[in-house]
């Protein structure tokens, strides 16, 4: 790739190595120096002596030709071809080789090179997804937009990236300041530093002519009496963890990074929620450390990652356990009487216990930073693994609470944990919604999870979440603004413009983005000028970021949605269909599709859209769903009901596929069976609004009113709120009286 360095304000490595040599001199041969770099025989660890790996039918071969290193094997058509590594990609624990393709693109290869000692199984080729990956055709597959170095890796291996993708052609034109993590990707830009520092004019924070200040470690203390040393001062913002978590976050990239700035303001962070994340927080998928930390009762005590990391060298600050006793006495917490194991022992060690690690791309372990208490309860209630078992592995989770227990330790709150009910409602019981909204209300819980928990409670349809969710649009916190407008996003239209028009203008990206979806259904022309003026500035802007991201084709989705939302079908359709080229398996729009069609009457063609669907995935009960809709519509009612039925039996979580296969069933006639099958979801997840509804309905259609009044009562129960629900109850219990 070329490089991006011009007459811009990135000024390059060697410009900082002159006044800041410790630092530097730290910053060599770190994991951010080495993060990528050009190919030569002492950059690349790989063994390309003619070397093989077999997989799948497919043998890779890696070899010399001079000075170029060699991959021979399947490419995007399935045949072998010669591949020129054009750069190294990491150093340890494994190094992967970016490979070039057609149009600019830059693919990791998905077998890479274990840089391990043989001693502990390195020094060999494996693969990053063996279970995963099948061949060419799989978007995972290296050739694919899930590997691609443009898309994917290149903000967060290189220095003032510029990605430069052209959506009519599919191609880029990628350019760089400096190869690897240098200087100027924290710091930002150093032109105007060097040029005050040249004039002796530097002083303090923004006057040192950078757009950020990062160093906010702060002073801690042991006041009298107490085992953990306190800040003496609240740290000023975010600053350093969120320039950190510009990279080590799982996120997506909204508008150019602004130094300084919120990382909300540039880009959407995922949620500690299912499938990235475990029902407690604990980290599941490779989320990269941001999303645990601020989980953390550590970052709400001030804690920075340069308290732990030298953010040079990003080495520890002191080994083992003194890197946890620089705040928590030694005499105190690394002792038995705290940890209950052998002195010097893996269990002594703090960030077993409360750093669990997780293993991914096969050898590369993480740690989680929620730094949490080792719960075995919780992996009894709701399957969250724990630390306890992860070393104590040919135990189960009743051994690891017996010992725990036998501590002396009692976990209060294991039926009221908050995990157990993000769990319950997510299956759709709606009774964990009390739980929840305390939750949300409160000030002293994390204000990531508080966030998760608004938008739980949002695709619920908590009857009571417009009060609580409206307070939050308010927030200090950018997080908790976003998931109380993506919360309110089941309210009417003219409700929410309400409630949101305050935020067309919010001061953070992420906000208005989120706004801009919610408010997608407002027609401009239908508020006043000035109104309508912001509406089209905001619409404007969505538009305008998301096509940078064209190449993404989650993006693409996302900007279908929107223009679906806004009534400009044929540019929808157009945004479907981008996005199944990118990624002809993106089911979610592959079936968006197919609905856009069944609207406009291509019915033809929203079934073909479906059927695709389910040739990748013949148990997607989502495509089964759909299908079954489709021929309900069309008046084939018995087939309808076959794939109905079959979408029903693979639900795990939620109840519509359940209820919508039990309305069939009346409505063709078998109401018996509907009745039975709708106790059968209320006695597995009770509490939900519609099930009740159609179990009172349906008890009292087939004459047993004493059964239609007992789910009339606890239907009024459920939503005490809902004036409508009483009034049936009264109303059925009054005729069983007379």
């Amino acid at each position: 790739m070329a490089s991006a360095a011009q007459a811009g304000t990135f000024t390059g490595v060697a410009s900082c190595a002159g006044c800041h040599a410790p630092q530097h001199e730290l910053w060599q041969d770190s994991h951010h120096d080495l993060a990528m770099q050009e190919p030569d025989a002492g950059t690349v660890l790989g063994d390309f002596n003619g070397a093989s790996f077999t997989r799948r039918g497919v043998t890779t071969t890696f070899r010399r030709d001079g000075e170029r290193f060699i991959v021979r094997t399947a490419g995007e058509n399935g045949t072998l071809q010669d591949f020129t590594v054009r750069y190294v990609f990491g150093v340890y624990p494994l190094q992967q080789y970016l490979l070039p393709l057609s149009r600019g693109r830059l693919q990791a290869f998905d077998i890479a090179w274990d840089s391990r000692p043989a001693g502990e199984g390195g020094q060999r080729w494996f693969h990053l997804n063996p279970e995963e990956v099948t061949d060419h055709t799989d978007p995972l597959h290296w050739t694919g937009p899930y590997m691609n170095w443009n898309l994917s890796c290149a903000e967060c291996h290189s220095t003032d990236l510029q990605k430069r993708y052209d959506p009519v052609t599919r191609s880029y034109d990628t350019l760089f300041a400096e190869i690897d993590v240098a200087c100027e990707s924290c710091h930002g830009p150093g032109e105007q530093h060097i040029r005050l520092a040249a004039k002796g004019q530097l002083g303090a924070g923004r006057d040192t002519g950078l757009e950020t200040t990062l160093g906010q470690r702060g002073e801690w203390v042991f006041t009298a009496n107490e085992s953990i040393a306190r800040r003496r001062q609240e740290p000023t913002g975010n600053a350093q963890i969120d320039n950190c978590g510009r990279c080590h976050a799982r996120r997506g990239t909204l508008d150019d990074y602004h130094y300084g700035k919120p990382l909300l303001d540039s880009h959407r962070l995922a949620l500690p929620e299912p499938p990235l994340y475990y029902p407690d927080g604990q980290i599941r998928d490779e989320v990269y450390v941001y999303g645990s930390f601020v989980q953390s009762k550590m970052h709400q005590a001030g804690v920075v990652c340069s308290n732990c990391h030298e953010p040079h060298s990003l080495q520890l600050r002191a080994e083992g356990n003194g890197v946890c006793a620089q705040c928590h006495k030694a005499d105190v917490y690394d002792q038995r009487e705290h940890h209950h194991h052998t002195p010097d022992s893996a269990g002594a060690e703090c960030a077993n216990c409360h750093m669990p690690e997780t293993t991914y791309m096969t050898v590369d372990p993480r740690r989680d930073h929620g730094m949490r208490i080792p719960r075995p309860d919780l992996s009894i209630t709701t399957g969250v693994p724990n630390a306890c078992n992860q070393c104590h592995d040919g135990q189960d989770a009743d051994w690891a609470l017996a010992a725990v227990r036998g501590w002396g330790i009692e976990f209060g709150d294991t039926a009221s944990h908050p995990a157990r009910a993000l769990q319950q409602l997510a299956a759709g019981n709606r009774r964990a919604m009390p739980r929840l909204e305390q939750l949300a209300n409160d000030n002293s819980v994390a204000p990531i999870m508080r966030a998760t928990v608004l938008e739980a409670l949002g695709r619920a349809g908590a009857p009571s979440l417009p009060g609580y969710a409206t307070a939050q649009l308010e927030s200090p916190e950018p997080l908790l603004r976003v998931s109380a407008v993506r919360s309110l996003a089941g309210l009417p239209l003219g409700q929410r413009y309400q409630l949101l028009k305050g935020l067309v203008a919010d001061e953070i990206t992420s906000v208005r983005m989120a706004v801009a979806e919610a408010l997608a259904g407002v027609p401009p022309d239908q508020v006043s000028p000035a109104q309508g003026e912001q509406l089209r500035n905001l619409f404007g802007e969505y538009t305008r970021i998301q096509r940078q991201h064209a190449d993404m084709p989650g993006v693409q989705l996302q900007l279908g949605i929107f223009l679906a939302n806004r009534g400009d079908l044929p540019a929808a359709e157009k945004a479907y269909r981008e996005a199944l080229h990118l990624n002809p398996q993106l089911l979610p729009a592959r079936l968006n599709l197919a609905d856009l069609l069944r609207a406009l009457q291509r019915e033809d063609e929203a079934r073909a859209e479906i059927m695709a669907a389910l040739e990748v995935a013949p148990n997607s009960g989502a495509a089964l769903h759909a299908l079954g809709l489709l021929e309900t519509r069309i008046g084939n009612r018995e087939q309808a009901l076959v794939h109905l039925q079959r979408a029903a039996e693979l639900e795990q979580e939620g109840v519509r596929h359940r209820y919508v296969y039990a309305i069939a069933l009346h409505d063709s006639g078998q109401p018996e069976q509907a009745l039975a099958r709708l106790e059968a979801l209320q006695r597995s997840i009770p509490g939900n609004e519609e099930v009740l509804l159609a179990l009172v309905n349906y008890s009292a259609e087939l004459g047993n009113r004493e059964k239609a009044v007992r789910y009339a009562r606890e239907l009024a129960a459920t939503a005490p709120q809902n004036t409508r629900y009483r009034q049936l109850y009264q109303r059925l219990a009054n005729t069983v009286e007379r």
